[in-house]
């Protein structure tokens, strides 16, 4: 068996669990907006009880994409904790992490995973689960409403997770999706140990958040240096 401590803080949920293989030990989710900063670590602590850090064989973590300002308060955490005992940590795509939560579909499914971008666009990609089995179909990537719309109508039946998928749904006017059931419809930390049992584990000074785009502060300033001609 593996004891692994799982955590998202991704976007507006928060999440951590402790599970042992296939078994969930202690798990806690919380719908309170970015608050991760003062909810996050005791959230943790409450997960983990009187289970020592240093019994952990990995720590994983939704290394985005998702807010920028929750992609860092989870990655820092991980690796914080991770360095105390120099545990190895596995990063898993939030929006992977979504498509987990699917795991056990009886019939094969395309899952649609949706973060708001902002502006009609989506951090998206599409997975099929039949099972246990998930299979990427897409990288990970931001798409505009329109070109979603264009690859969705190619599938019989969509299902819209994440939290863009209620934005998503509302306006993607397709007959085949549907927005998932409001208890798979968000990303939350066992659905991420279900993922990180399929990727590699790594150094925690290796572990890193993934971006799919600048932060807004970085994008506007490096538009005004283009402007200036300072950048070409």
């Amino acid at each position: 068996m593996s004891l692994i401590l799982s955590i998202d803080a991704s976007a507006v949920t928060a999440s951590a669990a402790l599970t042992d293989g296939d078994r969930i030990l202690k798990n806690e989710w919380m719908n309170t907006g970015l608050t991760h900063s003062e909810t996050l670590l005791p959230m943790i602590k409450r997960v983990m009880g009187d289970t020592p850090y240093r019994s952990l064989d990995a720590i994983a973590i939704t290394a985005g994409p998702g807010s920028f300002t929750g992609v860092r308060i989870g990655v820092a955490t991980a690796k914080g904790l991770a360095f105390l005992n120099d545990t190895p940590c596995i990063p898993v795509s939030t929006l992977e992490a979504i498509a987990y939560n699917f795991v056990g579909t009886a019939e094969k499914t395309v899952i649609c995973a949706l973060m708001d971008a902002r502006r009609m666009q989506f951090y998206n990609a599409l997975f099929c689960v039949e099972g246990t089995h998930v299979e990427r179909l897409t990288p990970d990537r931001a798409i505009a409403l329109e070109a979603l719309r264009e690859e969705l109508a190619a599938f019989d039946h969509v299902i819209l997770a994440g939290d863009g998928a209620q934005l998503c749904a509302a306006h993607i006017g397709l007959e085949n999706c549907r927005l998932a059931a409001e208890e798979q419809l968000y990303q939350n930390a066992t659905a991420v140990a279900l993922a990180a049992a399929h990727h590699d584990r790594i150094p925690p000074a290796q572990l890193m958040p993934t971006y799919l785009r600048l932060p807004q502060a970085e994008r506007e300033l490096k538009l005004k240096m283009k402007r200036k001609g300072e950048i070409s």
